[in-house]
């Protein structure tokens, strides 16, 4: 009987990690992969990004609309908690794959556990801020597996109480996809956006769920400083965190504009050829804590949501919520055209290779459902 792996994929950027996984499993004779697609991908106003999926040649997936837009995250939890427990329940996995510190992860990390099915966790043990902090680790004491980005990922873990055999540093999967050849090229990418920009900054700026209150006013003083630079930007969408309308609200303002592109979302191939091309990302993304320095990209970071996770590096450029601090930043960058020497704390791009060593060991397979807390000694 072939051992049945459930990926679970929510968001355009989690889709990008698991991808060279999900192959490593579909090429293996012993092993079948399903993807249960859920979240962000399921919504029209971002681009029904389910497609990119279907698109990547993958045929084993299950649909699931956890949400409605502005829905509460602690109803869409319950949502997806509910959708997926039927789904396991008719499917019966050997093993799920989750990944970061989203919504979608958590109820797949409480329903693995609460049904006694092994539960792998991409990308645990890091730090960055707000509520995610807390999803991740909470994730972390559900899960079985851990599959960490780092040494520094790995020793948060077991500070965690989790047992060091479960731990298996594998490195950042998307990295996989960063170190390879076969990216598209600028011009193709270009092309198939309809982008005229010679040069270029990309904007990606989520909503900080703590600081919700005051999300209306930091996203205008976003806009207003990208209108003043007169720069050209490509403005990503934000994720669907609480708080996002609000984002969405001020980005009225960026439609129209000749040197201005909105997108809902972007194929991860396609994001990353247009990333190492850019004059700079700005906002608040993790593509400009991690991916960014990789290709020695200049990242504006701006407020908190980064702040636990933020190495220090000479190619990333904190600022407040300002106008004045942003648009400072961005006449930085852009005068003195910024590039810096590429740097990657996140992997060798090897991650779908150590994965399947993972998957080929009998003692992997006899992990224990049963978790317990390890001391540290």
């Amino acid at each position: 009987m072939n051992k049945k792996i459930l990926f679970i994929s929510g968001t355009r950027a989690d889709f990008g990690k698991l991808k060279s996984l999900i192959k490593v499993v579909d090429e293996l004779p012993d092993f079948d992969y399903e993807i249960f697609i859920t979240g962000m991908h399921m919504l029209k106003k971002y681009g029904n990004t389910y497609l990119e999926i279907k698109k990547s040649g993958f045929t084993n997936y299950h649909k699931f609309i956890n949400q409605h837009l502005n829905e509460p995250m602690d109803i869409i939890l319950a949502n997806t908690i509910q959708g997926l427990s039927r789904y396991i329940n008719e499917n019966k996995p050997d093993l799920i794959v989750i990944h970061g510190d989203r919504i979608e992860a958590l109820a797949g990390a409480i329903v693995g556990s609460f049904n006694n099915i092994l539960v792998a966790h991409i990308e645990g043990g890091e730090k960055s801020g707000t509520i995610d902090d807390s999803i991740r680790h909470s994730i972390t004491k559900l899960s079985h597996i851990h599959l960490v980005c780092n040494s520094e990922a790995a020793n948060r873990v077991i500070q965690l109480g989790e047992d060091k055999d479960s731990v298996f540093i594998i490195g950042s999967p998307d990295m996989d996809v960063m170190r390879s050849k076969s990216l598209p090229l600028i011009e193709d990418v270009k092309n198939y956006y309809d982008i005229n920009f010679k040069n270029y900054h990309i904007v990606m700026f989520h909503p900080v769920t703590t600081e919700y209150e005051y999300f209306d006013q930091y996203a205008t003083n976003l806009t207003k400083a990208i209108l003043k630079s007169k720069e050209n930007f490509i403005v990503i969408y934000p994720n669907n965190d609480l708080g996002s309308d609000r984002i969405f609200n001020a980005y009225e303002t960026l439609k129209d504009r000749q040197n201005i592109i909105l997108f809902p979302s972007l194929n991860f191939e396609r994001f990353l050829t247009l990333l190492k091309n850019a004059k700079s990302i700005i906002g608040n993304s993790s593509a400009g804590i991690r991916e960014a320095p990789f290709y020695g990209i200049p990242t504006i970071n701006i407020g908190t949501r980064q702040n636990n996770r933020i190495p220090k590096l000479d190619s990333i450029i904190n600022v407040g919520y300002e106008k004045k601090e942003i648009l400072e930043a961005i006449n930085l960058v852009s005068k003195n055209n910024l590039k810096f020497n590429p740097i990657c704390c996140f992997g060798e791009g090897n991650s779908n290779i150590l994965f399947k060593q993972i998957l080929l060991n009998d003692k992997f397979w006899n992990t224990s459902p049963q978790k317990s807390f390890y001391d540290i000694k």
